[in-house]
């Protein structure tokens, strides 16, 4: 299938490690591929630039929201992208899923499409974890009534009239109950797709798993209140 109307963004926050072969892997499947890298301090950005993709700099750190959209802003300026997929850079993604929900979308005439890993199967996480994101998904619903069981996953698939009213405004994890948010709003058709996730020894050795877990439980919560 030809997917050069595909576009791949994917925002880069120290992952030296394993960002190329990140990078490979998606390559086999797609072509475009937007990297942004968030204020990274180590290797990086030159192990993207040895990668051959589109690389944007972010001078600091601004969280996986805004180097999100600043992918999303860059793409929709090139109007041969109709189809955009997040994935995150740290190699928990199966890129095949990618595939697979892409197509689900275009089947079913979708306007996003969310991976869960609790429909599909999660590899070593761990039980408080698991409790952190069951939780954060109940009070997903609770605020929006938009029932996903995973809605703070990074790998969705969506089309270029979402990715055009998207417009995130949060920062860092929370990005995703904005992006819940606009689905409401927008009245958008909407659908999750079963993945895997792989939580390895290298994600977990760098503490960001359970840390944005926790993360977005307490911007949930704030961004609740500030609503009162």
């Amino acid at each position: 299938m030809n997917r050069q109307n595909t576009i791949i963004i994917m925002p880069v926050y120290n992952e030296e490690q394993v960002v190329r072969e990140v990078i490979g892997d998606i390559k086999k499947y797609f072509e475009k591929i937007i990297c942004v890298n968030d204020g990274s301090t180590d290797n990086s950005s030159n192990e993207i630039i040895g990668s051959k993709v589109i690389l944007i700099e972010h001078p600091i750190n601004l969280g996986a929201g805004a180097a999100t959209q600043t992918g999303i802003d860059y793409a929709i300026q090139n109007p041969d992208y109709q189809y955009f997929i997040t994935i995150d850079a740290d190699g928990q993604h199966n890129i095949k899923d990618a595939v697979n929900m892409l197509d689900y979308l275009k089947k079913h005439k979708l306007d996003i499409v969310f991976g869960s890993r609790f429909i599909g199967n999660v590899e070593n996480i761990g039980k408080i974890k698991r409790i952190f994101l069951k939780t954060a998904a109940l009070f997903s619903y609770k605020t929006t009534k938009i029932k996903l069981t995973d809605p703070h996953i990074g790998l969705r698939v969506f089309n270029r009239e979402f990715a055009e009213n998207l417009k995130l405004t949060l920062p860092d994890f929370t990005h995703a109950s904005e992006v819940i948010r606009r689905v409401k709003e927008g009245h958008y058709n909407y659908a999750e797709f079963p993945v895997t996730i792989t939580y390895s020894d290298y994600s977990k050795s760098k503490g960001q798993s359970m840390m944005n877990a926790i993360n977005i439980t307490i911007d949930l919560f704030l961004d609740r209140i500030s609503k009162k």
